[in-house]
């Protein structure tokens, strides 16, 4: 990805600045005698005060060559459209695709967000008592991210990394930022231990972590905060575990109850973008005779319609095998739940089944009365879904599917990666923590004031990079400098995963997707070991037509 790329070209500005430290080492200690122990670097060419303008002078000198890198990594954009890969796989091996139905076939409009939290925000006014001031809330399409976990008992929303700490700064407590001293005393430091975190789904006892990794999520993450804001402001005492229950409660019924369900139907063109190129994927993998299955939570009438909008009316002539109301991830793991047919009217049927045929469509079952009926097992099958845990997760671990995830953000964070602004800034911000990292043995007080003065400038960069994607919270895949636990389940769970399934159009059917050689850290020279040849940016391949 872009940042690979600056990161390298950073490297090299870093490198260009320390090899003018050498030299100038070398100058400065010119005659001098070799006797004592050896440095990790050389001592100050002088006083103080020059040592100050010696730092200075490097600082200038990183920040020159980062500027003339620029336009290189300009002229290798990343590729939206792209398909990315954690594990090698080759198309050529899928015989069968499988597809979820809900931001996968196909994704709707930000009215359906506002929709689902105003339903909400009504049913917890309405059924739970809640204060009927609550209604002043409406949603911020702009408030929360994907992945963040939120801590039942403290009712805090925030940012974790891969490696279980949190991001400082993207903890919040109802719409306000709770301040970084009182996260480290609250929870002893950053980290998150194991047993707090949610469980394997992401879910939450009452008394861990909740992780929102449904796209669906966003108005729960909100509505959560704003009832949090609420209380709060006016000085309410309740208990978090109870609103953070009565809130997912409320959720669920918008969609169990039909709420959402029946105002989609009704006006179909409001929430569903359509997308012509859905259509035109499943029928280039029908032409190349793949066999094809969905397998969704939603109801039978709301996909057919939603289906004949999308695709058309025959829409079930492309799909061998057709599973609604599934109830994943209950459906891969449950081997209790038989299949029932579901009739032209929606009517469920008692008949007992023995093969699953196409243009029938059946509710529930499970998996591994799937496997039986079909065949279908192991890694010539591909599914595709955007829910990291209960699309994906079974399938890799227990029945070795190929699985691609959905993440329809990626697109927006690429363009945002592609800026000049971006670019210019994670290239710098890279050039001066490689600075840093070199000059922080000079622990002179003259030293140590430029470092700090460096150190404040990093951070305020951090905050400004976190800024371009979501000001609360950042980037969906990285806090400052690691990735976050969304991706590394990401990574663990998705072979292949790209914004949207248009991104199939791109790729012939026998294409093999190859991840990229990332280095690992023991991989990488030190800024201090940098050779010539990275002083010019390591920059990957154009993808972009």
């Amino acid at each position: 990805m872009a940042t690979a790329a600056v990161a390298a070209a950073a490297r090299g500005a870093g490198a260009r600045a320390v090899t003018a430290l050498r030299d100038g080492c070398r100058t400065a200690t010119r005659g001098r005698s070799r006797v004592g122990p050896a440095r990790p670097m050389c001592t100050a060419p002088g006083t103080a005060p020059d040592m100050k303008r010696y730092l200075w002078e490097r600082y200038r000198e990183a920040k020159r060559s980062t500027e003339e890198l620029v336009p290189s990594i300009m002229s290798n954009l990343l590729n939206p459209d792209a398909i990315f890969s954690n594990n090698e796989m080759s198309l050529s091996d899928i015989e069968i695709y499988g597809f979820d139905y809900d931001y996968t076939l196909v994704f709707y409009s930000k009215h359906l967000h506002t929709l689902i939290f105003n339903a909400a925000r009504d049913l917890l006014i309405n059924e739970h008592r809640y204060p009927v001031e609550i209604r002043k809330y409406e949603y911020d399409p702009n408030f929360a991210i994907r992945g963040l976990h939120y801590d039942v008992q403290r009712a805090v929303l925030m940012k974790i990394d891969a490696f279980h700490y949190i991001q400082l700064g993207t903890v919040y407590r109802g719409l306000s930022v709770v301040p970084d001293e009182e996260v480290i005393e609250m929870y002893e430091g950053s980290h998150v231990p194991l047993e707090q975190m949610s469980d394997f789904y992401g879910k939450s006892s009452g008394n861990t972590m909740k992780q929102f990794m449904d796209i669906f999520s966003l108005p729960e993450m909100t509505l959560l905060s704003c009832v949090n804001e609420h209380f709060l402001k006016n000085s309410i005492d309740y208990e978090p575990v109870h609103l953070y229950k009565d809130v997912k409660d409320s959720i669920r019924d918008v969609h169990t109850k039909g709420i959402m369900y029946r105002a989609i139907e009704a006006d179909i063109e409001k929430y569903i973008c359509y997308a012509e190129q859905t259509r035109a994927v499943l029928a280039k993998l029908a032409d190349h005779g793949k066999k094809m299955f969905l397998i969704t939570n939603s109801p039978s009438s709301f996909v057919d319609k939603g289906m004949r909008y999308i695709v058309g009316k025959d829409w079930r002539d492309l799909f061998d095998v057709v599973i609604v109301q599934a109830e994943k991830p209950n459906f891969f793991n449950d081997k209790r739940r038989p299949f029932r047919k579901v009739n032209e009217k929606g009517v469920l049927l008692w008949d007992k089944i023995y093969k699953l045929q196409k243009g029938q469509i059946y509710k529930q079952g499970n998996l591994y009365e799937f496997l039986k009926l079909t065949g279908w097992r192991g890694s010539k099958v591909l599914y595709f879904g955007d829910h990291i845990y209960s699309d994906l997760a079974d399938l890799t671990l227990k029945h070795g599917w190929r699985t691609g995830a959905i993440i329809p953000e990626l697109r927006s964070e690429l363009k945002i990666m592609n800026t000049e602004q971006y670019i210019q800034t994670m290239t710098w911000l890279q050039t001066l923590t490689g600075l840093l990292e070199q000059m922080q043995v000079h622990r002179d007080a003259e030293s140590q004031l430029v470092l700090q003065e460096w150190k404040k400038e990093r951070k305020e960069m951090r905050e400004m990079t976190k800024g371009f994607f979501n000001a609360q919270f950042g980037s969906l895949f990285r806090t400052d400098q690691n990735p976050t636990y969304f991706l590394r389940r990401l990574s663990r769970f998705a072979d292949i995963y790209m914004a949207s399934l248009s991104c199939l159009l791109n790729y012939d059917v026998s294409h093999t997707f190859y991840p990229r050689r990332t280095p690992l850290q023991h991989e990488l020279p030190a800024w201090s070991d940098q050779p010539p040849a990275a002083r010019l940016p390591l920059l990957q391949e154009a993808q972009a037509k």
